[in-house]
């Protein structure tokens, strides 16, 4: 194997293995900035040792027993909290022992509860949204700081500087790593799920930059989704949720062209949506939906069931996705929400009902500067044969996006609805 190959495959391990890593010296050293500081170091030995011996049969355990033997010598030598740390040290000794080729699955019973510790801290509500997002990403995703920069298009000091912040705020504030119980549980889930929806969102259509796609987002926010249903399986949004992104997914082939053009839901070849995706998400639907009253991870999956289940854009069941809208409208309500409400709305009965639903959005502060609101109302004044209006309306909200891609459809689309009449 030769040291390109090595490196490919130490970044690879990573990727796999880090959050395990992180999760378990957590638990151990009670500290998430302290455990990922351990868990580079062990990174490091392993690209300095690896090239040179071969990558070890299980790099899992490989990693974890080196970044115990590194929180070992660290603990010695900071001679802080001596009480605390010799029990620390004794702990870690004997974990030490254990450190065989059979050392990670004996760490089975525990790697569970670990990672969902882990979860829970780096997505916790004491955190600002955009710490949260970064936080997991870097704990659970794997990503580099530069990786999180390029992703959300900011300065890669600016991501240091947030995962920082979040890390001083968990220490100052010493949340415990663990999962919460009863109410505090409740309102931790809901922040844990924000932050995977938020991530996917900004891979399955970018906010700004020049590609309305970024697929490692969508994946690795997918892989936390799959992971947190595995440990939370009684957890009806947490299933919707996972339901949701594997439905989503399920279209990525299909929403750009070769070119990277965007192409809309009702335009897209289905033929290239995949089958797999789909049908994990209405597996993992079925599950959210046997577990309780559905919540609004779980509506909107059964909305994007809607979508995967037509063969076709006409054989889509836009009376049952309309009413769909109007339960999470009244559970989850927000201007957006009802915007998509007022999209079903003009599918099933025409668009005229549509726009009515739409013009009663406008004094929506929230909507002022969101450019899907120009951009539906001016397909509904297009489709009323409006022409004018409907051309400026695509004009504006060319504007508004900072998307370069959606910028270029919305162009498209004005200039489709010809010259402005003469006055």
């Amino acid at each position: 194997m030769t040291t390109t190959d090595i490196r490919r495959t130490i970044d690879a391990v990573w990727r796999i293995e880090s959050a395990r890593l992180i999760a378990g010296l957590a638990r151990m050293v009670r500290d998430v900035g302290l455990a990922e500081e351990l868990a580079q170091d062990a990174l490091v030995a392993a690209l300095e040792h690896w090239p040179r011996g071969g990558v070890p049969d299980n790099p899992g355990a490989w990693l974890m027993a080196s970044a115990k033997h590194r929180a070992i010598d660290r603990l010695r030598r900071d001679q802080l909290l001596e009480r605390k740390h010799a029990q620390l040290v004794h702990e870690l000794e004997a974990a030490q022992a254990e450190a065989t080729p059979d050392f990670a699955a004996a760490l089975d019973d525990d790697i569970g509860d670990d990672l969902l510790r882990l979860v829970f801290t780096a997505c916790h509500p004491l955190l600002p949204a955009e710490g949260r997002v970064a936080l997991t990403l870097r704990l659970l995703g794997g990503l580099t700081t530069a990786e999180i920069a390029r992703a959300f298009l900011v300065p890669e000091a600016t991501v240091a500087q947030r995962i920082v912040r979040a890390k001083r705020t968990l220490a100052e504030a010493q949340v415990p790593f663990e999962v919460p119980r009863g109410a505090e549980r409740a309102a931790r889930l809901a922040s844990v799920l924000e932050v995977i929806y938020l991530v996917f969102n900004e891979g399955y259509a970018a906010t700004a930059g020049d590609d309305w796609l970024r697929p490692a987002l969508c994946e690795d926010a997918l892989r936390l989704a799959r992971v947190l249903a595995g440990l939370m399986p009684h957890e009806a949004e947490v299933h919707g949720l996972a339901a949701l992104l594997e439905i989503q997914a399920s279209r990525a082939g299909a929403r750009t062209d070769a070119s990277g053009r965007p192409i809309l839901l009702l335009e897209q070849d289905r033929a290239r949506w995949d089958r797999l995706l789909i049908r994990r998400g209405l597996a993992a639907l079925e599950r959210a939906e046997r577990l309780g009253t559905p919540g609004p991870y779980t509506l909107q999956a059964a909305i994007a069931a809607c979508h995967a289940r037509a063969r076709t854009a006409a054989d889509t069941d836009w009376p049952r996705i309309a009413a769909l809208y109007g339960v999470l409208a009244r559970i989850a309500p927000s201007p957006v929400v009802e915007l998509n409400r007022a999209v079903a709305v003009a599918m099933a009965s025409g668009p005229a009902a549509g726009l009515a639903l739409v013009d009663a959005l406008a004094s929506e502060p929230w909507l002022k500067s969101y450019h899907l609101l120009p951009s539906v109302r001016g397909d509904l004044l297009a489709k009323l044969g409006r022409r004018d209006e409907a051309r400026a309306e695509f004009e504006r909200a060319a504007a508004l996006t900072r998307n370069a891609r959606e910028q270029a459809l919305l162009r498209e689309r004005a200039a489709a609805c010809g010259e402005p009449a003469m006055p």
